[in-house]
């Protein structure tokens, strides 16, 4: 029987420049003096209060973004995002005797040593805060790994058109990942094809391999045609967070909805998200998103973050570039590379001398909604394994684990010549990390 494929790349840009746009109402972000009125400033800029986070900042809506600003103002930020075309992953389900957690012993994650590194640290009493889309808690491979979450959606996100893809990219995935952008659905019969043995050999053949193994089958095309009446959002979060699960498998996840059902977010809520895992006790900040646009805000957020000794891991990237993403990029956050199983740059890995460490990105397998799993790839998976590597160190210790995850690596400036000293120090090595 024929088989479907999931597919996409998602991915939102950052509208910080002019925009046309047929509704007149704009949202910013509004930084206010400690003494100024909001109140009053709004009334000025002729709009709309939408919401408060604290720390003199607040959610504006205007119908003009202001040249001038009004007493009482420090600065203001536009707050809008976009979602490009994406690309190609697969979605199966595997047999009733598989463990939901089977993916944990997957070539990419044998690759980095986990099944030795959790011999002496499972990431006990730690909690990541993941920022992210909608997030299928009863999945059975993540079901005793979640805490409280929260949903950060102020204001109104709007998806725009005649943005250039180079301006940047949230909810970063590549070749490997699962939506389709067409009709806002995803496991799309005309974008996708059907899936069959050709398909699963086309997988490295380790990957192949292993799914064969586990019994994995891939979805037909009924199942496939009531996905797709679903978000484009849908599974980017419960995927990442299913990596966590596997890595640390005692550490408890804090699921933070920045991203609507269409996957599109916004900075101010990012950066709301961010205080709030500061607020409650977060340890580690996992951030499979990224601009390629500066955002003074969101860097001041990281900043206070940072500052407060949370490890902030964050995707570098899929656009095959040296060019700066943000967060990644900026001071403080552990930017994560994609390589393959054979420890070479993936293929639409960005590079730079901003990026922390490598993790493995090609044909993960991580938990999909529904009960489901796939396989897909990305430096938005990447990520997560850094992630939960840093939980992994920090349950053993409280200082230094930064310095454990640069120099718990294995070195693979002979496989990348063309990129030495842009991969970071290395391929992550969970072992190495720990000792």
């Amino acid at each position: 029987m024929k088989k479907i494929a999931a597919r996409c790349l998602l991915t939102l840009m950052l509208a910080g420049l002019s925009l046309t746009v047929s509704a007149q109402s704009f949202s910013i972000i509004v930084e206010t003096t400690p003494t100024a009125n909001i109140h009053s400033i709004v009334a000025v800029l002729g709009g709309t209060l939408l919401d408060s986070m604290g720390g003199h900042v607040h959610l504006v809506s205007v119908p003009a973004i202001p040249s001038i600003y009004p007493d009482g103002v420090k600065s203001i930020e536009p707050d809008n995002v976009q979602i490009p075309p994406g690309e190609h992953g697969a979605v199966f389900g595997v047999s009733s005797s598989s463990k939901a957690d089977f993916y944990g012993n997957q070539p990419a994650l044998q690759r980095v040593n986990l099944p030795s590194a959790l011999q002496h640290a499972t990431g006990r009493s730690i909690v990541i805060a993941d920022i992210n889309a909608m997030v299928d808690v009863g999945h059975p491979a993540l079901v005793g790994h979640l805490t409280s979450g929260a949903e950060f959606l102020s204001g109104k996100c709007r998806n725009r058109p005649g943005l250039n893809e180079s301006a940047g990219g949230f909810l970063d995935e590549s070749a490997g990942g699962f939506l389709d952008e067409s009709a806002g659905g995803f496991l799309d019969e005309s974008a996708g094809g059907f899936l069959d043995q050709s398909r699963l050999a086309s997988l490295d053949p380790i990957t192949a391999a292993f799914l064969t193994r586990s019994g994995a089958s891939f979805v037909d095309p009924l199942t496939a045609a009531s996905m797709d009446r679903m978000s484009p959002a849908h599974g980017h979060g419960t995927m990442v967070a299913g990596i966590l699960a596997a890595v640390a498998p005692d550490a408890m996840i804090m699921p933070l909805r920045a991203f609507d059902d269409k996957g599109c977010g916004t900075t101010y809520n990012i950066a709301k998200a961010i205080k709030h895992a500061v607020f409650h006790g977060a340890q580690v900040i996992n951030m499979s998103f990224g601009i390629s646009g500066h955002s003074q805000m969101l860097k001041k957020t990281i900043d206070e973050a940072v500052k407060a000794g949370i490890a902030v891991v964050a995707s570098a990237g899929n656009g095959n570039t040296a060019a700066p993403q943000y967060p990644a990029a900026y001071p403080g956050v552990l930017g994560v590379a994609a390589t393959t199983l054979t420890d070479a740059k993936a293929s639409f890995s960005n590079y730079g001398t901003t990026v922390f460490v490598g993790a493995p990105g090609v044909n993960i397998i991580s938990a999909y909604p529904g009960g489901y799993y796939a396989e897909l790839s990305g430096t938005s998976f990447s990520a997560p394994m850094v992630a939960a590597e840093a939980a992994l160190v920090r349950s053993l210790k409280t200082g230094g684990w930064k310095n454990s995850i640069a120099m718990g690596v294995d070195n693979i400036d002979a496989v990348n010549p063309a990129y030495v000293g842009q991969l970071g120090t290395g391929r992550i090595n969970l072992l190495k990390a720990l000792q």
